[in-house]
């Protein structure tokens, strides 16, 4: 943030915070604002929420644009980079009061980060971009790991709003930072269930109960969060959505450009990419992502 944002910043014990995007994740995250006692705003694009979600916290709702007049940090949890484009650039940059610090909590593109960075400086705004891991539950429970690119003044002014929706909290380096790591992040998950799946469906094929096999891996150095967290979905067949097929395909989207960028081969991750890419023609893309599972077991009829 620029010293003239900075000197125009208005310093409060509990700052007005703003929130746009009540969706699987953004609605329980601005309920845990509320809840720790933050003055909130909130919008969204069904109206619905935002006046569920007020009734319920007492929170104010309103349009994007008054949402950032009346805030003084604003949150965005939002489908895309596309979402966040239209919502960050055209609404709140415009809108905002300088001094105002804007943290999109969304998984976009690293060069979209930049830009609104760049843009929002340019107003005197700080930006950083704060992309999430851990899920719906993380979500609900305030224990999601925060990966926040951007300034370091930015980043120490959100960090009390930071801690109560997260549990690991990181500054990993400048505007656009956050977003990168978030790219590595999701390749990770992919991969993992992706790996756990196929070890299922050679497991299953070979006469041994799924259950067994979970059981085995996780006491040894096969043990993995993704494991533990998708196992009962793996193992009963039920995948409504934590993360959704349609977010880990944009996400692995995210990260192959990413890939292309800096000239990394990411040759494993694409094709992941492809078989996500295959549940989503098939019309799948609001199952959990750990569905993935159902191509592998598509693609192996046995003997």
């Amino acid at each position: 943030m620029t010293s003239a944002a900075a000197a125009t910043h208005k310093s409060t014990d509990r700052p007005q915070v703003g929130f746009i995007g009540l969706g699987l994740m953004g609605y329980p995250m601005a309920k845990n604002l509320a809840r720790a006692g933050y003055r909130l705003a909130v919008s969204n694009r069904s109206s619905q929420k935002a006046e569920r979600l007020a009734s319920e916290t007492g929170a104010a709702a309103g349009t994007p644009e008054e949402v950032a007049k009346n805030s003084d940090v604003v949150f965005t949890m939002l489908p895309g980079p596309s979402e966040v484009e239209a919502v960050v650039r055209r609404a709140l940059i415009p809108a905002a009061r300088p001094g105002t610090t804007l943290v999109d909590m969304s998984t976009s593109s690293p060069p979209l980060a930049r830009k609104l960075a760049r843009l929002g400086s340019e107003r005197g705004l700080g930006v950083l971009d704060a992309p999430v891991s851990g899920g719906d539950v993380g979500a609900i429970e305030g224990t999601l790991s925060i990966m926040v690119g951007g300034e370091a003044e930015d980043f120490e002014r959100a960090k009390p709003l930071f801690d109560v929706l997260g549990k690991t909290v990181t500054h990993v380096g400048p505007a656009g930072a956050g977003q990168v790591v978030k790219a590595a992040n999701q390749v990770v998950v992919a991969l993992t269930i992706e790996a756990v799946s196929e070890a299922l469906v050679l497991a299953s094929r070979g006469g041994v109960a799924p259950e067994v096999v979970l059981d085995v891996l996780g006491g040894g150095l096969a043990a993995n969060k993704v494991m533990e967290v998708k196992r009962e979905k793996l193992l009963t067949g039920d995948f409504v959505a934590g993360g959704k097929v349609a977010s880990q395909h944009k996400d692995l989207g995210i990260a192959l450009q990413t890939a292309r960028s800096l000239g990394v081969a990411m040759p494993a991750t694409a094709l992941v990419e492809k078989l996500y890419g295959s549940l989503m023609s098939h019309g799948l893309g609001d199952l959990d992502h750990s569905a993935l599972l159902k191509v592998l077991e598509d693609l192996s009829p046995g003997r």
